[in-house]
């Protein structure tokens, strides 16, 4: 049990040490993220009609 509490007090040290961030660089922190996902699914799914396109006109010859 004294190596848990150990942790937990190493745990609770830590996260005072914590450089959170603050609301304006969350928002921008935020649609950063939201921009390079929707980013990277358009590409992607861009990609794989390609992909498709490709595979659908080669085993039609």
């Amino acid at each position: 049990m004294g190596k848990i509490t150990g942790f937990l007090k190493a745990v609770v040290s830590e996260m005072r040490k914590v450089s959170w961030p603050k609301k304006k660089e969350l928002t921008r922190y935020t649609i950063v993220v939201i921009f390079t996902v929707v980013f990277m699914a358009v590409y992607f799914g861009l990609v794989d009609l390609g992909i498709s396109e490709v595979m659908e006109w080669y085993v039609g010859l």
